[in-house]
C-alpha cells in the first residue's frame, strides 16, 4: 500500500466517516487493541459509531508509514477530545474538553486485495489531560 493510499484511510477517519471501514477492511477484519479484541466490519463500525465518535473528537496523525504488498506498520498519535461531560464513556467520567492522547504502533496486515485483515496496536503511552491542566498517563485504556 501506497502512503497516499494510507493517507486517504486517515483523512476519511478523521472525518468520522464509516464507509472508510467498508472500502479499507476484510469483511472479517481482526482487531486486538490491548485487552479490546473484536472481528469483522460491524465490529469495528460498532465500537467508532457508538463507543467513541459520541463522546470524542478523534483525531489520527501518521509521522512515521512503511509497508510491503503484505502489510505496513505506523507510528500513530492520536488525540481524543471529549466532546461533553459523561460519566459513563469508554474511558470513564470525563468533563467536554479533556483529553486523552495515544503514542503507539500499529500493525496492518494485507490480505489478497489489500484491505486490512489483521490490526494489532501497542501502546507507548496514554495520557489523560483534565481540565485543570493535569496529564497522567493512565496505561492501555481497554
Amino acid at each position: 500500500m501506497l502512503r497516499e493510499r494510507f493517507d486517504e484511510y486517515i483523512s476519511r477517519f478523521n472525518a468520522e466517516d464509516d464507509t472508510t471501514f467498508d472500502d479499507f477492511l476484510a469483511a472479517d477484519v481482526h482487531v486486538k487493541n490491548g485487552t479490546l479484541e473484536f472481528t469483522g466490519i460491524d465490529g469495528m463500525k460498532d465500537h467508532y459509531r457508538n463507543k467513541i465518535w459520541p463522546d470524542f473528537v478523534e483525531q489520527l496523525t501518521v509521522p512515521r508509514f512503511v509497508s510491503d504488498d503484505h502489510g505496513a506498520a505506523i507510528q500513530m498519535h492520536t488525540l481524543f477530545t471529549a466532546r461533553h461531560d459523561r460519566e459513563d464513556s469508554l474511558f470513564g467520567p470525563v468533563k467536554k474538553g479533556e483529553t486523552f492522547e495515544f503514542d503507539g504502533v500499529i500493525m496492518y496486515e494485507f490480505d489478497a486485495t489489500g484491505r486490512f485483515k489483521d490490526i494489532l496496536v501497542a501502546y507507548n503511552s496514554f495520557v489523560h489531560t483534565d481540565s485543570d491542566g493535569h496529564s497522567r498517563d493512565l496505561g492501555i485504556p481497554h
